[in-house]
């Protein structure tokens, strides 16, 4: 079987505590993931967080999902990103808003 990444989809993501200022989570493009320090590991939030991010770390191994400064890439199509938001089907969303179809599908491995 191969993957499209080359990453080993059975090896645990690295999880890393750091000060988010303000964001709970973030996947990161070479597979880890970034979770605030202000989160316990034993709290049913730090759980859920880890969940969502691991739904980007998945999309992003696959391909479905990519991002530079500028720009996200979802399916194939590019959405531009600037000062925190994400410019979707005309209009300007904040990052991580449920209404965006990367979000959706990560909210639901919550």
């Amino acid at each position: 079987m191969a993957y499209k990444q080359g990453r080993n989809p059975f090896k645990k993501t690295p999880i890393h505590r750091k000060d988010l200022d303000g964001i709970l989570g973030r996947a990161n493009k070479d597979g880890t993931i970034d979770i605030d320090k202000s989160l316990d590991p034993d709290s049913p939030m730090y759980k859920k967080v880890v969940r969502h991010e691991k739904q980007h770390v998945k999309d992003m191994d696959s391909g479905k999902l990519s991002y530079t400064d500028n720009h996200v890439l979802w399916q194939g199509k590019k959405y531009l990103r600037k000062n925190g938001k994400i410019k979707y089907n005309g209009k300007w969303c904040v990052e991580g808003s449920n209404k965006l179809p990367w979000e959706k599908k990560a909210k639901s491995k919550e």
